[in-house]
């Protein structure tokens, strides 16, 4: 196991070279605008090389769920559409079709789905006939979620780091700790080229990027709930920023009026850099709101009761959305 994770490390780490190297040299570069605030040409197939890194991975490991091999198999095609939407700007419902033939697969097809919310001693909340519909709108519900963190450098991957580690301290199973950690590796050594470190070639994640973490992450909470590894609060607990994030996003530009497919500046890490200045402030913030909520909703649920865990997420989200309105508009 040590000697396969120290080649897998190495090969990230030579193909994030490479695959840099690549991305100048044939122009897939992200160039500075009007709503960007890096301000050279940045290589924008961070997510792309990740994507392949992961797929090496199925011959580096070779004893994870079947179900897992073939989640990060057709997570290189939600990379692709990304780098397709990164290189030729697709419309939003270009992309979300995609989206969802490549979901659908995995759902309906290899019945990967939610079968329900969690047993509450009270009451289970089940999903019976909706558990496929449900599971597929969760899924685009968290790959767009993820999509939304990608705009300063660190803003995504620092804020997945916050939580893959949850993830591995709460699922016991050895092959999903597996896959954190496939995803943790790549993530990590990206992050070091994302702030060019050392001179490295700077790369940014890209939509191919977004697209396949959320992708990941979302299926790998959908399997290990399916196989009720651990309560499904905990695991909304371990991604709560994303959650919170996405839905006061949403429910701002309604109240607004504004466009929801409409890129724009109205996110947390926006607001956070106009407040500290500071990228590194930022990132560092957003990774500790989402380790702080889910140490919250840990607590709640082991000290007091499963049901008071589910209604503090519930409750929680609207003091998030509160203080981010005034921290948006200020």
């Amino acid at each position: 196991m040590y000697t396969s994770l120290a080649i897998y490390i190495i090969l990230s780490f030579i193909l994030l070279i490479l695959g840099s190297i690549f991305s100048y040299k044939f122009n897939l570069v992200d160039n500075p605008g009007k709503r960007k605030i890096h301000s050279t040409p940045t290589a924008y197939t961070g997510g792309l090389i990740i994507s392949l890194i992961c797929l090496i991975s199925l011959q580096v490991f070779e004893n994870l769920y079947f179900e897992l091999n073939l989640i990060v198999s057709i997570s290189c095609m939600i990379a692709l559409i990304g780098f397709i939407d990164d290189k030729y700007h697709l419309n939003y419902g270009s992309k979300l079709t995609l989206q969802i033939f490549t979901v659908f697969y995995l759902i309906f097809i290899k019945n990967i789905t939610l079968n329900d919310l969690g047993d509450y001693s009270y009451f289970k909340l089940e999903l019976y006939s909706f558990s496929e519909t449900f599971t597929l709108l969760c899924v685009l519900f968290l790959i767009n979620a993820f999509n939304y963190f990608d705009g300063i450098d660190g803003s995504l991957g620092v804020t997945i780091i916050s939580i893959l580690p949850i993830l591995y301290y709460i699922l016991p199973d050895e092959k999903i700790r597996l896959l954190i950690i496939i995803i943790f590796v790549p993530v990590v050594i990206f992050l070091i080229f994302n702030f060019s470190v050392f001179g490295l070639p700077k790369l940014f994640l890209g939509d191919s990027g977004s697209l396949l973490l959320g992708f990941l992450i979302s299926f790998l909470i959908i399997f290990s709930a399916s196989k009720n590894l651990t309560h499904p609060i905990l695991l909304a607990w371990s991604i709560s920023i994303f959650v919170y994030e996405f839905l006061s996003t949403n429910l701002n530009r309604l109240i607004n009026k504004k466009n929801l497919f409409k890129a724009g500046l109205d996110h947390l890490h926006y607001g956070l850099l106009r407040n500290t200045k500071s990228v590194f402030l930022t990132v560092v913030i957003m990774f500790f709101i989402n380790v702080t909520l889910f140490i919250l909703g840990y607590l709640c649920f082991f000290l007091i009761h499963p049901v008071a865990s589910l209604i503090m997420f519930v409750l929680i989200f609207f003091v998030y959305f509160y203080l981010r309105r005034i921290l948006i508009e200020k």
